[in-house]
């Protein structure tokens, strides 16, 4: 399957750089399977598009502060390190910008006992760094003080409120990138759905940065997809079986979701606990085993989220919903609006 095919042209002015005023303001596309209907609303009208006895499935991930400014021993040389995901205890695969480095330097961060030392790369601009404090390997505690939350590379500036890259109902932090169709819901929204007769259920997919590179392959295929440790725990695979058995729908709460619920679905469909690394390549012809509906944000051209999508909802009727919601002038990516695909 080509590439080309999961095109588009955005104009730029349309990748939005800031959230909204309020999360649940966003606007929310509604595209229906069953007659390729398009339907506009906002994000806080969603429990009158959903059903009693659905359920919302979401990944509970929170983004650590993986953005650190480090110096190179002994020459003082600017690093920026961009932490991707963690190797072993005090051992951190990440990009790498400034000066250059190689296997055993070592650096060292201001006002901080923590240092680091590379011990393997550099391998397409990614280092595998240990950091150390008193000798010992250094707990994330004590790296994650060293940084920031670090935004999308599309995003030029800086957000007044970090938290907005937060979801609210994020936990551990174990993502070095949101999973961004969850930003949108509010405590009031969800006390909504509850209220409505939906319920939820959370899982957790580490969310890496390759989820922003483009498929550069001219055959879909031939992309090698980032793989992402993801866990489905004995609690959230019950709800959703048990849904499913009185006849509710699962609504992924975003792509992330759809790759760890697919990657612990058995081929009858039920989910089993499940826990590890997930390299699922979701293209048009998958056949879904345990997603309903879909709730997601607009995503990057020639992307392999786009391409889930477009498995999903169909590749014809996907593509006519981004060409709706250009000439509707709805906000793309991270902090934009979302799409409802039933």
């Amino acid at each position: 399957m080509k590439t080309g095919l999961f095109d588009y042209p955005l104009p730029r002015e349309l990748i939005a750089q800031e959230p909204a005023p309020e999360r649940d303001m966003s606007r929310l596309m509604h595209v229906a399977r069953a007659n390729g209907a398009i339907e506009h609303h906002i994000f806080r009208e969603l429990p009158a598009l959903l059903s009693d006895g659905d359920l919302l499935v979401v990944n509970s991930s929170r983004v650590f502060p993986g953005r650190l400014a480090a110096r190179k021993d002994p020459t003082g040389g600017a690093v920026e390190l961009l932490l991707l995901e963690k190797v072993e205890d005090g051992a951190w695969r990440a990009l790498t910008r400034g000066a250059k480095l190689k296997t055993g330097a070592a650096l060292s961060f201001e006002g901080a006992d923590v240092t680091a030392r590379v011990i393997e790369g550099p391998a397409e601009g990614k280092v595998l760094v240990r950091f150390s404090e008193g000798g010992e390997p250094a707990q994330d505690g004590a790296v994650f003080a060293l940084g920031d939350v670090p935004l999308p590379p599309y995003v030029e500036g800086p957000v007044p409120d970090i938290e907005r890259y937060q979801t609210v109902y994020s936990e551990r932090e174990i993502s070095a990138a949101a999973p961004t169709a969850g930003l949108h819901f509010t405590e009031r929204l969800i006390d909504d759905l509850e209220g409505a007769g939906m319920r939820f259920a959370s899982l957790e997919l580490a969310v890496g940065m390759d989820t922003f590179v483009p498929v550069r392959e001219e055959q879909a295929e031939d992309h090698r997809i980032h793989s992402e440790w993801f866990e489905v725990g004995e609690e959230c695979a019950a709800s959703v079986n048990e849904t499913r058995a009185q006849g509710g729908r699962v609504i992924a709460v975003g792509t992330t979701v759809v790759r760890a619920l697919e990657s612990a679905a058995g081929q009858d469909g039920r989910i089993r606990p499940a826990s590890g690394r997930t390299s699922l390549f979701i293209v048009p012809g998958y056949e879904f085993r345990a997603v309903d509906a879909l709730l997601t944000n607009f995503h990057f051209p020639r992307s392999t989220l786009l391409m889930l999508v477009c498995a999903f909802g169909g590749r014809e009727l996907i593509l006519e919903a981004y060409r709706t919601a250009i000439d509707e002038r709805y906000r793309f990516y991270s902090f934009g609006d979302a799409m409802l695909v039933t």
